[in-house]
This record gives C-alpha cells, sequence and structure tokens, in this order.
C-alpha cells in the first residue's frame, strides 16, 4: 500500500510547503501540496474557486483531494490549512505520520503577508488569521503524531527536525 512519508498540516503561514518542498529534497522523495492539487482539478486558482462556487464546494474539492493524496502518494504530502476542518479528513490521516507545523500570529502574519491570494484572508486579515488559527489548533493537535515550533527558524532547520522525527 502507497502512503506519505509525512502528511503536514498548520496553519497558513506555518511554512506546510516550503519545509514540505525542503524536507522532501533531504529525503530524496516527491513533494505534494493538495491545494496544487484542488487548483489543477479545477482549473483555476483557489481564490477563484472560493469567489465562483464557494466555500463548501472548495471543501468537497478538498476532501476528494486529501483522500486520493493519502492513497497514491509515498512523499512528503502538505494538506491545505483548512483541510483537518473535515472530520472525514481527520479520520483518514489516522495511521499516518501527521507533522503539525506549528506558528504564533506574529510569524503566520509575516509570511502570509496580509492575505493576498488568500480568501479567507480577504476581510481583516489579522483577526481572521488569529480566529483561524484558535479554532483550528485543537483539530491539528488530535490528527498529529508530532508538533514542530517553527517561529524564527529557517525552513532547513525545521526540515531537518521534521526528518530527524521521521527516523526510525
Amino acid at each position: 500500500m502507497t502512503r506519505p512519508v509525512c502528511v503536514l498540516v498548520g496553519a497558513p503561514g506555518s511554512g506546510k510547503t516550503t519545509i514540505g518542498q525542503a524536507l522532501a529534497a533531504a529525503l530524496g522523495v516527491e513533494f505534494r501540496d493538495t491545494d496544487f492539487d484542488i487548483e489543477q482539478l479545477a482549473g483555476k486558482p483557489i481564490p477563484e474557486i472560493f469567489v465562483d462556487e464557494g466555500e463548501d464546494h472548495f471543501r468537497t474539492l478538498e476532501r476528494a483531494a486529501v483522500a486520493a493524496a493519502l492513497a497514491s502518494h509515498d512523499g512528503v504530502l502538505a494538506l491545505g490549512g483548512g483541510a483537518i476542518l473535515a472530520e472525514e479528513n481527520r479520520a483518514a490521516l489516522i495511521g499516518h505520520t501527521v507533522v503539525h507545523l506549528s506558528v504564533e500570529l506574529p510569524d503566520a502574519v509575516k509570511r502570509v503577508g496580509l492575505g493576498a491570494g488568500r480568501p479567507l484572508l480577504a476581510i481583516n486579515p489579522r483577526a481572521t488569521l488569529k480566529y483561524l488559527m484558535e479554532q483550528r489548533r485543537p483539530l491539528y493537535a488530535e490528527v498529529a503524531t508530532a508538533t514542530v515550533l517553527t517561529d524564527g527558524r529557517t525552513p532547513e532547520e525545521i526540515a531537518g527536525e521534521v526528518a530527524a522525527l521521521l527516523e526510525p
């Protein structure tokens, strides 16, 4: 059975894509991001999916993308920040190595900027990001087999720590 070496979860700005790419390179495996999969499937960027079809439609695409990636990808997999909101996604992660990339608000704001290309952060980005982080933190903790703090660290340092966690 094919399964990811590691699944990365975390808030917007936690570094899932950047760290995931560095980790995959260090491990010599492929990197995959379900947000990218969704954009390929829909034929348009995520913000356009939100505007054209709404968040519910996006979350439906996301559940399908997560299920497909968990079943077919054997490298490093990054999930979108909100993927853990769906109960079926959380259930699908049971038995996988899931690393929660934890970030605090000041670093997250620095990394995401103030909402460019992030539909849920379009209005009052700082307050919205703070709310999303508080709402989702218990869910990240629920699915995670390990939590790695990312604040004030380089992607390479973080990828190194995650790689060390994966060693048998």
